[in-house]
């Protein structure tokens, strides 16, 4: 099974969006195998958007990931990184198609309301900056034949 990673940003924890991103996730058939709520610390904010560092956008990109409490979240399932972006939608959600997250709630790209892994290596290196193993629990849902071939 792959692994993806997914943040729900600040601007969907205030917006109160975390459950209807959650379920989104769930009915997909992502398997949820890691959640917290937390806050980023600067220093992880630096280290998780560091292939950013040279852009002028990345000190903003730090201090929003900062300014509130975010869900993250380890997700299991077949093609998980495909799945999940799908389900997640463009990166800017006024291109973003309707019944994605970002085109049912988003308006600007600047407060796109969750990110994803982009790769499946990605994927690997996200959750393990965010989680321990301890964390992560792998497990079988009693639906998964109906889900996975």
């Amino acid at each position: 099974m792959e692994r993806t990673f997914i943040i729900i940003k600040p601007d969907a924890v205030q917006r109160g969006l975390i459950g209807e991103i959650i379920k989104r996730f769930e009915q997909r058939g992502l398997r949820i195998i890691g959640m917290k709520f937390m806050q980023v610390s600067r220093e992880l904010a630096e280290k998780h958007y560091a292939v950013h560092k040279e852009r002028p956008f990345f000190n903003s990109l730090v201090e929003y990931i900062t300014a509130s409490p975010v869900v993250v979240m380890a997700l299991e399932g077949t093609d998980a990184v495909a799945a999940a972006r799908n389900t997640i939608g463009a990166t800017k959600p006024t291109e973003a198609a309707a019944g994605t997250i970002r085109g049912d709630f988003g308006l600007e790209i600047g407060r796109n309301l969750v990110h994803g892994s982009d790769s499946p290596e990605n994927g690997l290196i996200e959750v393990a900056n965010f989680f321990t193993e301890e964390e992560l629990v792998s497990w079988e849902r009693n639906n998964d034949p109906w889900i996975f071939e």
